[in-house]
C-alpha cells in the first residue's frame, strides 16, 4: 500500500494525513502499432506520475496521485479503428471542472495536471477554468515534452516510436509485442497544409490564422509565429526548418 496512490490507499491514512498536492494522470485509450497496448498513454502515465510522487513523498511532500483519466481527442486517421475512444474537449473541461470543484472544497489547493497524449491540448481548458478557483494552483506537466527526445532517440516521434516503445518495454514489459511483430508506423500524410483557424483538421500540418501555428498530425505544436512577427510560416517538415514567405517589415 502506498500512501500517495488513491486507488491503494484508505480512509485511515488518508484521514490522519493533511494532503497539499493532488496529481492527475492524464491519457488515451488509441491504438499504438501493433506492438504496444491500447492504454500506452495511460499506463505509462500514471506510472510517471507515480514515481515522481514517490520521490516527493519521501522528502515530506504531502501528494496524492488521483486515478488516471484514459478518456483523450483523437485524430481523423486514428478516430475510426476498433475502440479507439475519442473524447471531446468540451467533455475533458466537464471532467476537469468537476474534479477541480471536488478537491477545492476539500481543501486541496495544489493540482498537477500530468498529460501523456500529445492529441489533448490542456492549456485552453486551465486558462478557462482557473479563475473559477482562484485560490488554487493548477500546473500542467507534459512529460513527454520535458526532454530533447533528439539526445537519445532517432525517431523522434512521440506516439508509438522509440520513446514510448522503451518506456512500455521498461514498465510493462509483458504488455509489449516483440519488435519484429510491430507495422511500419507510417502516419497518414497529407502533403499539402491547409489553412484553418483554431481547428484541428484532417491534414499533416496545418496553419492556423491569427498567432500563426503549425501542428502536425498528433496535435503537437511544431513551431508558430511570434506576435512581433508578421508573414507567412513556411515549415519544411523534411528538413524540421522553418522560414518566412513574404515577410512583411514596417
Amino acid at each position: 500500500m502506498k500512501p500517495y496512490i488513491l486507488e491503494q490507499t484508505n480512509w485511515k491514512q488518508v484521514k490522519n494525513e493533511s494532503y497539499e498536492v493532488a496529481v492527475l494522470p492524464w491519457g488515451a485509450t488509441e491504438p499504438h502499432n501493433y506492438h504496444m497496448p491500447y492504454g500506452t498513454d495511460s499506463l505509462e502515465t500514471a506510472r510517471i506520475a507515480a514515481d515522481a510522487a514517490e520521490k516527493a513523498w519521501d522528502k515530506g511532500a504531502k501528494i496524492m496521485v488521483l486515478p488516471v483519466i484514459p478518456l483523450g481527442v483523437q485524430n481523423m486517421g486514428q478516430i475510426e479503428l476498433p475502440f479507439c475512444l475519442h473524447t471531446k474537449p468540451s467533455t475533458q473541461k466537464a471532467i476537469f471542472e468537476d474534479i477541480l470543484t471536488a478537491l477545492n472544497g476539500q481543501g486541496i489547493k495544489k493540482f498537477v495536471l500530468m498529460n501523456g497524449h500529445g492529441g489533448n491540448d490542456f492549456k485552453p481548458l486551465v486558462r478557462e477554468l482557473q479563475p473559477q478557483f482562484p485560490e488554487m494552483f493548477i500546473s500542467l506537466v507534459e512529460w513527454f515534452k520535458m526532454l530533447d527526445l533528439s539526445e537519445y532517440f532517432e525517431d523522434e516521434g512521440d506516439h508509438a516510436g522509440e520513446m514510448e516503445t522503451s518506456v512500455i518495454q521498461y514498465y510493462f514489459p509483458e504488455f509489449i509485442l516483440p519488435l519484429d511483430e510491430a507495422g511500419e508506423g507510417k502516419a497518414k500524410k497529407f502533403k499539402l497544409p491547409v489553412l484553418m483557424a483554431n481547428s484541428v483538421g484532417n491534414c499533416d500540418n496545418f496553419l492556423s490564422a491569427g498567432g500563426t501555428s503549425i501542428w502536425n498530425i498528433y496535435g503537437n505544436l511544431t513551431d508558430q509565429l511570434g506576435y512581433s512577427e508578421e508573414g507567412i510560416l513556411v515549415f519544411d517538415q523534411e528538413k524540421k526548418s522553418r522560414s518566412l514567405a513574404e515577410e512583411v517589415t514596417s
